[in-house]
């Protein structure tokens, strides 16, 4: 998975590549003919006292030495550029990916997982292709370069390599074999560390107003414990391996050392000619320990390869036809017919043959319990989920024959959790970035059908005011009416047949909802409205309420009918509402 990953990307820039190849071959030629002139300067200049060779030689090393920094220089250049690339490049791809996923992807891999994979994964394939082009490329033309460099000095001496080669070989891949592991539990581990601190983050007003803040530090002390337990494995394996391959790199220096002082004294090999060779193992050894520290890096690698593969490849639930059908002109109605939507984990549907049209210019509204389904219906209409049986249509066609993103452009939804991204009031709403002109017109049309407009022309800079991520410098009523006012700008552009509001009025006070529910039908004449509501008094007016209960559709008709004849509506009209609200 690491190789074709990497390869999807690299193969659009063989130019790059062959760049690197040719520098790193360029550098590592040079490198290895540097302590071959250093021989031939002591050997040929300094022991024959000739100095005119002495500088030819030494001008030719500053020469080598140049062409050396400069090739190395470039491909280190060229190579972090590919690495950096292939990181944007994966990051696009996942992020790219989990934006087509549905609730059961998500279910599948969870939050946590996921950004963990789409940072700290991709960092370490991209660290590893980094390092594939500054050291792997050039360890084995080292390696094998400084053999025969070595042999072309000493031919008998260099039969030292048949036994220090292979022990060090043997070491490394050794140490490489308990390291994949548990870099693979180290990412899980990370994992775990990612979603605990999402949870406690995300809800640290609910630990501490049920004072489970000591059983929450046990929870992530645990998972910091069993972190810290596989990096000390990983680190003791690091902190056991570099100094045993220090002292191999130590006894091969005494012994080439020993030999060859031996061979100088018999006169079968010259001083500069030893010192030659020991620079060539010192690279060849060097060549040895950069390939043992890839190879220490790339089953970590390989394991975020992985992981990042899967998200990569997964199958998704819905997709967009082959041929999909053009959508209707607009407007057109949404309805579902005997629609049945169970979850593969759930062991009874979430929905249970549900119908319900929902026409342009009408106003629908689905009460029920907690857990009824009301949310699973809007996830169903705008096609997050698909029904197991029946079936939804948009203007008579079922709407899985359509593209899911641009079937999703004919609705506008307000979430059940108010949310807003980092920006202005006005990108807030328009979904515009930079210097992108809006209709300003039109967001303040948006801005006072959602009630809004009186505190949005309070702030300094009005349309400019910054919105931090999620608009937590704002109250949860000012969330509400952007995220509402964000739904209406879509809607008043004349191109979305439906406007969902998933309890997304609970955050407002009674007179505010009342005044916003009023100007809906002026601001959005031409779209259907759905609102889902726990309120009573917030759909009573609609032009027809569904009942929904355990999944099922128990009632439907406007509140004074279903006051007559549904019996789950009223029980729910009498928890909120006296005998003559009611009424």
């Amino acid at each position: 998975m690491l190789v074709s990953l990497t390869w999807d990307y690299l193969r659009h820039h063989k130019g790059k590549v062959a760049a690197v190849l040719v520098l790193q071959l360029l550098q590592s030629i040079a490198s290895l003919l540097l302590p071959a002139l250093n021989a031939a300067i002591i050997d040929d200049g300094v022991i024959a006292a000739d100095i005119p060779r002495i500088w030819q030689l030494g001008g030719l090393m500053l020469v080598v030495t140049v062409l050396q920094v400069l090739a190395i220089g470039a491909a280190i250049y060229v190579g972090a550029g590919l690495a950096m690339g292939l990181g944007h490049h994966l990051r696009a791809e996942v992020f790219g990916k989990v934006q087509s996923f549905g609730r059961s992807e998500l279910h599948h891999f969870g939050p946590a997982s996921l950004i963990t994979r789409s940072t700290n994964d991709v960092s370490q394939v991209q660290m590893v292709v980094h390092m594939t082009f500054t050291i792997i490329v050039m360890a084995p033309i080292m390696g094998v370069g400084g053999i025969i460099m070595a042999a072309a000095q000493d031919v008998v001496l260099s039969g030292l390599f048949v036994i220090i080669v292979p022990v060090l070989g043997l070491f490394t891949f050794g140490m490489m074999v308990r390291l994949g592991p548990l870099y693979k539990v180290q990412q899980t581990r990370v994992d775990t560390i990612n979603r605990l601190l999402r949870e406690q983050l995300t809800g640290v007003r609910v630990i501490r107003a049920f004072l489970r803040q000591h059983a929450q530090k046990m929870r992530f002390r645990e998972a910091n414990d069993n972190m810290r337990e596989v990096w000390l494995k990983i680190g003791t394996t690091w902190a056991f391996m570099l100094p045993v391959i220090q002292m191999i790199v130590g006894l091969s220096s005494v012994a080439i050392v020993w030999f060859g002082g031996h061979r100088i004294a018999d006169g079968g090999m010259q001083v500069g000619a030893l010192l030659a060779f020991i620079n060539y193992l010192m690279q060849i050894l060097m060549a040895i320990m950069m390939a043992a520290m890839m190879f220490m890096m790339v089953p970590r690698a390989r394991v975020s390869a992985d992981r990042i593969g899967a998200v990569l490849n997964t199958a998704v639930d819905i997709e967009a036809p082959v041929d999909p059908t053009p959508l209707p002109p607009s407007p057109a109605a949404f309805a579902a017919e005997n629609a049945t939507v169970q979850y593969d984990d759930a062991d009874r549907p979430v929905l249970d043959s549900l119908s319900l049209t929902l026409t342009p210019g009408t106003t629908t509204a689905i009460v029920g319990g907690t857990g009824s389904g009301k949310t699973t219906l809007v996830h169903l209409l705008s096609r997050m989920v698909d029904p197991v049986s029946g079936s939804v249509t948009l203007g008579g066609i079922d709407i899985r024959s359509f593209d899911p993103t641009l079937l999703r452009t004919r609705i506008a939804l307000v979430p059940q959790k108010a949310y807003l991204f980092a920006g202005t009031i006005a990108s807030t709403i328009t979904g515009t970035r930079g210097d992108v002109d809006v209709d300003e017109e039109r967001v303040w049309a948006a801005l006072d059908a959602a009630q809004a407009t009186e505190f949005v022309a309070k702030l300094d800079d009005g349309l400019a005011s910054r919105v931090d991520p999620g608009g937590r410098n704002l109250s949860g009523g000012q969330r509400q009416r952007l995220t509402i006012a964000r739904a209406l700008y879509r809607a008043m552009a004349g191109d979305v047949d439906l406007v969902i509001f998933d309890d997304s009025f609970s955050a407002l006070d009674f007179a505010t909802d009342q005044r916003l529910r009023h100007a809906l039908p002026s601001a959005i004449p031409g779209a259907a409205v759905l609102i889902v509501a726990q309120r009573i008094s917030t759909i009573r007016t609609a032009d027809r309420i569904v009942v929904v209960d355990g999944g099922r559709d128990v009632g439907q008709g406007t509140h004074e009918e279903l006051m007559k004849t549904c019996t789950t509506y009223q029980e729910i009209v009498s928890s909120q509402l006296s005998e003559e609200e009611a009424a």
